[in-house]
């Protein structure tokens, strides 16, 4: 029975939070909002900063010729990349080709199977390890066992060495993606007797896909830029080249080798290569996303 007296106005709530706290939550959260927003625009000019410069000093190089002509000869205007964009291509063909199936099957491996097993655990670790490892390291090591036995640089072995690189970042994303998928899905499928293999590939990676495609694009990003480990590998090629056993043009090594020249008509193809290989960069990666986020990598679901 209430002991209020009557005629009493009604005492407030006293879980609702007063004027005083309403505001100061209202002013914390405008602070915090505030500093995202400021943390997200310090991340992106430099990225932006770059791209502008990139275009200011390389879209006036681009034209026809840039994409159909091989470089010039030293001492003569003109000529362009399209070898080294086309090796680039054959290049990072192979390494995705050789890399992500075997990132994604250590990754199921790891997420799926190695868990608390010594083997995983040492596949862990190296991958961990290869993923700090520098670049033209690598390089040297695909050098002494590759091109050295061979006597011979080689588009193949640049796609190694490129390979080897992508692999430790697929690995690690596609087990941290296969960790988000729900132990029910997997509880469900081994219910109806599906066999654990089956289960792995059909219903947890399936789940996954999109996460692990974030993954492949994130490695392919960073290899296709690399130029340390293709000095040691393809060693570059001032004509046509599609032998996978013959050193090959890349855009790395093509940038790098007009950079470092004396000339300036060099210097200004360098700026333009930068800029196609950045452009070639964002294309691949938007159209995977794109393709992702519409069913066209996930079965069609």
């Amino acid at each position: 029975m209430s002991t209020q007296p009557i005629g009493a106005q009604p005492l407030g709530d006293p879980r609702k939070p007063s004027r005083a706290n309403v505001a100061r939550r209202q002013a914390a959260d405008y602070v915090v909002s505030g500093l995202a927003i400021l943390a997200t625009v310090v991340v992106l000019a430099p990225l932006a900063a770059i791209l502008f410069y990139l275009v200011y000093k390389g879209a006036s190089s681009l034209n026809v010729a840039f994409f159909t002509r091989i470089p010039a000869p030293v001492g003569e205007e003109g000529g362009g990349m399209a070898n080294a964009i086309v090796g680039s291509g054959i290049i990072l063909a192979l390494a995705s080709l050789m890399g992500i199936p075997i990132g994604i099957a250590a990754g199921v491996y790891l997420s799926e199977f190695g868990r608390g097993r010594f083997l995983g655990n040492a596949i862990r670790f190296t991958a961990d390890v290869l993923n700090g490892v520098p670049s033209i390291v690598m390089g040297i090591a695909i050098y002494s066992l590759v091109v050295k036995p061979q006597q011979h640089y080689s588009a193949f072995a640049g796609g190694i060495a490129l390979a080897i690189m992508m692999i430790p970042t697929v690995t690690r994303t596609t087990e941290e993606m296969l960790a988000t998928v729900p132990h029910a899905v997997r509880e469900a499928a081994l219910g109806l007797g599906v066999p654990k293999w089956r289960t792995a590939i059909s219903i947890s990676l399936r789940t996954a896909s999109p996460g692990i495609i974030t993954g492949c694009m994130l490695a392919f990003a960073r290899v296709a830029g690399e130029t340390a480990p293709l000095l040691f590998t393809a060693f570059g090629n001032q004509f046509w080249s599609f032998n996978l056993n013959q050193p090959i043009a890349a855009l790395p090594l093509q940038i790098f080798v007009y950079a470092i020249a004396p000339y300036d008509e060099w210097h200004r193809l360098a700026w333009a290569g930068a800029l196609v290989l950045i452009a070639l960069i964002m294309v691949s990666v938007t159209l995977v996303r794109i393709f992702a986020n519409r069913g066209m990598l996930k079965g069609g679901s």
